[in-house]
């Protein structure tokens, strides 16, 4: 599941730019009863974060230490 999830990350984060996208878009892409996937959603988003692919207000951080809502995208 982590390859797939990352796969829709990375397809949300072109689709978007330079705009933000919610992590929930993910998971709602991937399944109708998506609430449960979140957890896994976020530890893969905060990995491609980390690896620089994807930034939280253009920064690189940790999800888990991002303040507000979490709105992803393409790092520049």
């Amino acid at each position: 599941m982590k390859s797939k999830i990352e796969r829709v990350l990375l397809e949300l984060a072109a689709k978007r730019a330079p705009l933000t996208f919610c992590p929930s878009e993910a998971g709602r892409a991937l399944t109708g009863d998506w609430r449960p996937l979140m957890a896994e959603v976020r530890d893969v988003a905060s990995d491609l974060i980390s690896q620089g692919k994807l930034d939280w207000r253009g920064k690189i951080v940790a999800i888990e230490n991002a303040r507000g809502p979490v709105r992803l995208r393409q790092h520049r």
